[in-house]
């Protein structure tokens, strides 16, 4: 069982003298995706609403009708709905769930899907995917010998990987696999944080 902090204890800091821990917040914060869709959904429901609200008070104002819409009627309606009616409560709480989950959307961050990689430039972000990386560090732990098969799980504390062998010794294998995982991440310079497990599985079990 190794840290991430010893793997890449031989790069301690970035060129810019920048903690790996800093990199690695200021990596994920850029590499967040953004609210495009909510966005758009947001701004097409706003331009939409206003322009109807527009067309409708001018109609209103100059007595002259706003397309098709029976907006006299529409107004006669509004008029008269009451709060406790059915049809009013029914578009309130639509309205409020769904500001609710706008504004959920907007004050929590998105979830990454690159795992970020250290750069020597502070001001370039690089990221690669995490089933990319989980294929690499698989072929890392199967290019030992004795191993049969290897399995990555990428959590957000830790990385595992399970490797099946029939070797005796499992003590040298799993410090082998160990070392040759970690050669890799420090290599790609992935920052993924927490630690790297290396378990065993017999075959058949």
């Amino acid at each position: 069982m190794s840290t991430l902090q010893d793997i890449l204890s031989s790069a301690g800091s970035t060129a810019g003298g920048e903690n790996l821990n800093a990199v690695r917040r200021r990596s994920l914060r850029s590499l967040r995706p953004g609210r495009t869709p909510a966005g758009v959904v947001v701004a097409l429901a706003a331009s939409l609403t206003l322009s109807t609200a527009t067309g409708v008070t001018v109609g209103l104002v100059t007595g002259s009708p706003f397309g098709r819409m029976p907006y006299r009627q529409f107004a006669a309606w509004v008029g008269e709905a009451q709060w406790s009616d059915t049809i009013p409560l029914l578009v309130s709480l639509a309205t409020v769930m769904t500001g609710t989950l706008l504004l959920a959307l907007a004050a929590l961050p998105g979830r990454t899907r690159l795992v970020p990689l250290e750069s020597a430039d502070p001001r370039m972000v690089m990221g690669l995917t995490r089933s990319g990386l989980r294929r690499t560090l698989r072929a890392a732990a199967q290019s030992v010998d004795d191993v049969d098969k290897a399995r990555v799980r990428l959590g957000w504390r830790n990385i595992e990987i399970t490797v099946v062998s029939d070797a005796e010794r499992t003590g040298p294998l799993l410090r082998q696999v160990g070392t040759a995982v970690g050669d890799r991440m420090t290599g790609l310079g992935a920052m993924c944080g927490g630690e790297v497990m290396v378990r065993l599985r017999r075959r058949g079990i």
